[in-house]
């Protein structure tokens, strides 16, 4: 396994643990985290700061039991690609989902400068929505 896998993998496990600091020590200061246009939370967020602000503070306050679980990482060498599922329910609408992902990941010797995510759009808008 690579360095990056390594690091990847173990903000997964973080993030499963509860431990989002654990998650966004993943981040290099610039890094650039992309969410799919047509999220509710679409958009390019740079750094630790701005994730946290953007993508993860908001998941905490919006969903009830929100999880993000690979089932698969394919080792890239400097890009690590995940595929797993998202799940929780939406505190707004009482709606649970479960819906597919894909996040590209590009890393430096464990360190990640840029993620970019890939899922059904359509299906999370329809959780969220009344």
């Amino acid at each position: 396994m690579s360095k990056n896998l390594d690091a990847v993998r173990g903000s997964y496990e973080a993030s499963a643990a509860g431990d989002v600091g654990g998650l966004l020590r993943l981040l290099a200061p610039d890094a650039r985290w992309t969410e799919m246009a047509g999220s509710p939370y679409s958009g390019t967020y740079v750094g630790p700061g701005g994730v946290l602000d953007g993508v993860f503070q908001r998941l905490g306050t919006e969903w009830d039991d929100y999880r993000a679980v690979p089932e698969e990482y394919v080792d890239g060498g400097d890009t690590v690609v995940v595929i797993g599922n998202y799940s929780g329910m939406c505190l707004a609408t009482g709606k649970h989902m479960v819906i597919r992902f894909v996040h590209v990941w590009k890393c430096e010797d464990g360190v990640a400068t840029r993620f970019e995510q890939f899922t059904d759009t359509a299906l999370l808008q329809e959780t969220v929505r009344p």
